[in-house]
């Protein structure tokens, strides 16, 4: 399934900016050890293996740069690739090459990083299971839409993209409303009929109270198996369940047997290591 990438003006922008925090001043290395002349390639080789992703922020960080660098790509995002595949050729003056090098590969590395992790997560659900795995808010400051992506690059799922985005009552929402019903039926009055309503739960108490308020989707946060297991007796259909907190790999076989709906991960984009990528001069 083909993924589409973040909004054209979200991408020019965020590589204008990636690029003039890097670049503002020039590359006095390369000015000052490659002739202006100089034409060449490299080639983007992967050290280890990967789900690719960022192939659009590549292109676009060398669009800003030179309209001279061609970018031949030999993959897809959301590609699977061994180590020591070559995943483009990019051509054109060496010192345009070589100043947009570490922007491009900031870029790729994070996302690959991301997709990469997240398609083991995904890989890791029971064969046939419908369990969603998806990503949280927990990401990194202007670059949301970009790791949204490589979610979806990896096999995941995208929880709400912003605050404006879904009603989800947490814990110090329901503190400060005078409980679970109270905060559940506050958000049903207010919020517009096309908006579903979850509620993050602690206690098998405050589930039974946001079944019995009507809630759309339930947030069992830090449960373990047990009561994962027990949770989703209880719901019986009524709502949806999502499990978040103290999710790893080895729980989500488990917890996809147990027929919970949806597994957040918030790991998938704040704890994802940049995969190993590298730009090697031909």
């Amino acid at each position: 399934m083909q993924v589409a990438p973040p909004a054209p003006t979200i991408l020019s922008e965020t590589v204008r900016r990636a690029l003039c925090e890097d670049i503002d001043r020039g590359d006095l290395t390369s000015l000052a050890c490659v002739e202006s002349s100089t034409v060449g390639e490299a080639k983007l080789n992967s050290r280890e293996p990967i789900i690719v992703c960022g192939l659009p922020m590549l292109d676009e960080v060398y669009a800003q740069i030179d309209v001279l660098v061609d970018v031949e790509w030999n993959v897809a995002d959301g590609d699977h690739c061994d180590a020591g595949t070559t995943l483009a050729t990019i051509c054109g003056p060496a010192t345009s090459v070589l100043l947009g090098e570490r922007v491009a590969l900031n870029f790729m590395q994070r996302l690959t990083g991301v997709s990469t992790m997240t398609k083991r997560f995904v890989d890791a659900l029971p064969q046939g299971s419908s369990t969603r795995i998806t990503d949280t808010r927990k990401t990194t400051p202007g670059l949301r839409a970009f790791e949204r992506y490589a979610v979806r690059c990896g096999g995941g799922h995208n929880h709400r993209a912003d605050l404006g985005a879904a009603v989800l009552i947490k814990d110090n929402h329901i503190a400060a409303a005078g409980g679970v019903r109270a905060a559940i039926e506050r958000a049903r009055a207010f919020a517009p009929h096309t908006c579903r309503i979850e509620c993050e739960v602690d206690t098998t108490v405050q589930l039974q109270e946001a079944l019995s308020a009507g809630v759309d989707i339930v947030m069992l946060d830090n449960f373990d198996d047990e009561q994962v297991r027990d949770a989703v007796a209880l719901v019986n259909g009524a709502a949806l369940v999502e499990v978040s907190g103290g999710i790893n790999l080895d729980r989500v076989a488990r917890l996809g047997a147990l027929g919970v709906d949806v597994i957040s991960v918030g790991a998938l984009t704040h704890s994802s290591p940049s995969c190993d990528l590298g730009l090697d001069w031909s």
